[in-house]
């Protein structure tokens, strides 16, 4: 009981991060996903259905299961996120270590996403 309850709290809480990950530049989406199914999976074949089959939060861990892919719409979107993230910490004025420091995980960040395939649809 224990255990399940906290694969339960996990799932829920990685569901949380990847919602959150939608809307915050720098905060991944599919990765949280990724392992809210994998909880859930472990804890309530209900909230894994839900979420493998829902509209918008299912596709990106289908996508991942099945082709290690990236829609081409989501690299743009994170990428442009990524791009004005930084551009907005310059203007802030924020000290250079930290622009430099940002600038590391965002190209790192950047590289990932442009090395993985796009969905298949996206190639036809």
């Amino acid at each position: 009981m224990l255990r399940n309850s906290a694969w339960l709290l996990i799932g829920l809480s990685a569901t949380a991060a990847g919602i959150a990950g939608i809307i915050l530049p720098l905060v991944p989406t599919t990765p949280f996903l990724l392992l809210a199914a994998y909880c859930f999976a472990r804890s309530s074949p209900l909230l894994h259905n839900w979420l493998v089959t829902h509209p918008t939060l299912g596709r990106p861990i289908d996508d991942w299961q099945r082709h290690r892919a990236i829609s081409r719409r989501t690299k743009v979107v994170s990428i442009a996120v990524m791009v004005l993230a930084y551009v907005a910490s310059v203007a802030v004025g924020f000290p250079p270590w930290v622009l430099a420091v940002q600038a590391v995980f965002l190209v790192g960040a950047a590289a990932f996403i442009l090395s993985r395939a796009d969905r298949p649809e996206d190639t036809t």
